[in-house]
């Protein structure tokens, strides 16, 4: 008798688990359910419909060979039946049965050998005055994509409120201000965009690049209520009122597991549900994957949270192998992700700093900029990446990164992202093999450079200064205590020196040793260069010297003009 597996859930992980299933076992029946009439599809492609970088909606519903992954397709060329429209309403778990309502009202039973859950998520809406007027979306399915694409091109909105600086806020931002030319307004309740994601120091480069190109961003500011009559005219923070013809609300995902709670099913204080290795639940014949179900977080052992669909889809194939009778494993996750931020990425892969202290690591970023390419490769540019390590242990806990979308920046978080459930100290970083060619990296490759940069600084000999605290010592340059030196060359160097002539000196790295008796006594130094190469060594110098009160920006003026200072030159 042939096995019957149920997957309740139709997008990404069901799916995938479904035609698995079918693959590894032709001969059972499998199912595949769903309430809405879209299954399928890629949802995080949906910004990109939006902006028109994808240029039809059925694209994201169709496979890469152009076949429209419908109920016909499941039936005919997976061998899977799809049953859209279709709501499980309860499981019976004693009975190994589900409930079923169609969408003519009509119900049924359905009974399984195999279940399985990617029952997904439901976005979070806040529960502000106005959030039922017209023109106020979330951003969840396909009817969310042509809803907001039907009117943007009305022509009717001039101006929009993303609330929620994350993914989704992110990316729908730039669909809307960089394609239709929409005047919009990013408002994050936190003091950062992406938070938790990345640093402090990468989120406001990405702030910057956002802001330049003409989008607002408002941090650290709470939206309290939407304004208008029937249609959304207005959002109301607690600091200001910005007029809007649309809001988006992108403020996080719940869980949709409802019906694994009702079914008696584990699941986490959050509502996220508890599945082990196998992505098996609490009950050894329902497996559940994907945005409804916790992972364990590979760098600290506990369960987490991670929303992506790429990951949905490997999970699924763990799913499908293992109600066929496999076992396979999925040992969890680091969380690896990337955003498009213009024509830059944002990246990165387990822990930042703050984080990673919070969970109790004595941790610490490391700063790095350098090109990308060799640097005599024509088409080169600098890329920026964070390292964050265990000060006790010299464990790698995360990376994080900012570049140009093209640069091979994601390559480099790639690279160091699956080594990261290994424990690895930053000495593997050092020596991590890459492949290397000047188009497309150098011979001391950026990732083996951070690992250099935080191996000196455990080692105690380098000192670095981030960004933030760069910002806040140039604020404040006028107090007498700090002097910059720049190692530079003086082409580059000289005009800071002579704007600044009081606190700003140029003495080029290979002068320094010739030229110790004009570097400032009594003073901070902070030693700057483009990238910090330069400024570590003249730091070495320094040092050997008993000069030993300074510290380099580990970025470089490259990093701090990225970032947003304004030294006032053109150049």
């Amino acid at each position: 008798m042939s096995r019957r597996i149920v997957v309740v859930g139709g997008v990404a992980l069901g799916s995938k688990a479904a035609c698995r299933a079918k693959r590894v076992d032709p001969e059972a029946d499998v199912y595949l359910i769903d309430r809405d009439e879209y299954i399928s599809y890629g949802g995080c492609g949906i910004p990109f419909y939006i902006s028109g970088d994808v240029s039809d909606v059925s694209e994201l519903r169709s496979t890469s060979f152009h076949m429209l992954r419908d109920e016909r397709f499941f039936l005919k060329d997976k061998g899977v039946v799809a049953l859209t429209g279709t709501e499980v309403t309860r499981i019976d778990r004693q009975g190994k049965t589900v409930a079923i309502r169609r969408k003519d009202g009509t119900t049924d039973t359905l009974a399984y050998d195999k279940l399985v859950l990617a029952t997904g998520t439901t976005p979070r809406m806040l529960p502000l005055p106005g959030r039922d007027l017209e023109n106020v979306f979330t951003v969840a399915n396909l009817h969310d994509a042509l809803a907001i694409k039907e009117k943007v091109t009305e022509g009717s909105i001039g101006k929009a409120v993303v609330v929620g600086g994350g993914f989704i806020g992110l990316e729908m931002a730039e669909a809307l201000a960089d394609m239709w030319e929409i005047e919009t307004s990013i408002v994050e309740v936190f003091d950062q965009i992406m938070p938790g994601f990345v640093s402090p120091s990468l989120a406001t480069m990405a702030r910057k690049t956002i802001e330049d190109k003409g989008v607002r961003v408002y941090t650290s500011e709470k939206v309290e209520a939407l304004v208008g009559e029937g249609a959304v005219s207005a959002v109301k923070t607690d600091k200001r009122t910005l007029d809007a013809d649309m809001v988006i609300m992108a403020v996080g995902v719940v869980p949709n597991t409802g019906l694994a709670k009702e079914a008696g099913l584990e699941v986490t204080p959050q509502g996220w549900i508890v599945v082990n290795d196998q992505m098996q639940t609490s009950d050894p014949d329902i497996y559940s994957g994907g945005d409804c179900a916790a992972v364990k977080n590979l760098v600290t052992g506990e369960l987490g949270y991670f929303p992506l669909g790429s990951m949905a889809n490997r999970q699924g194939r763990v799913i499908g192998t293992n109600v066929t009778g496999g076992s396979a494993r999925f040992d969890g996750a680091v969380g690896s992700f990337v955003v498009k931020i213009f024509d830059n990425a944002l990246a990165g892969a387990g822990l930042t700093a703050d984080r990673a202290s919070a969970a109790g690591f004595d941790a610490v970023g490391i700063q790095v900029a350098q090109f990308d390419r060799a640097h005599f490769y024509i088409e080169k540019e600098v890329i920026f990446l964070e390292l964050v390590v265990d000060e006790k242990t010299r464990r790698v806990l995360g990376i994080q990164g900012f570049g140009g979308k093209d640069s091979g920046m994601v390559a480099r978080i790639n690279a160091v992202a699956p080594l990261l459930k290994y424990k690895p100290g930053v000495e593997e970083i050092s020596n991590l093999e890459l492949a290397y060619s000047p188009p497309f990296a150098s011979a001391m490759d950026i990732i083996n450079a951070l690992g250099n940069a935080a191996s000196n600084y455990l080692d105690g000999r380098y000192r670095p200064m981030t960004m933030e605290a760069f910002a806040a010592c140039w604020e404040n340059r006028s107090c007498g205590d700090t002097f910059f030196l720049d190692c530079r060359a003086n082409a580059d160097a000289q005009p800071f020196a002579d704007k600044y002539p009081e606190i700003w000196k140029s003495i080029p790295h290979d002068q320094l040793v010739d030229r110790m008796d004009e570097v400032p006594k009594g003073k901070k130094l902070v030693l700057l260069c483009n990238t910090g190469v330069r400024s570590y060594e003249a730091q070495l110098n320094l040092n050997a010297k008993g000069i030993t009160d300074n510290v380099s920006a580990g970025a470089g003026i490259a990093g701090l003009k990225t970032w947003g200072v304004d030294f006032g030159l053109d150049k």
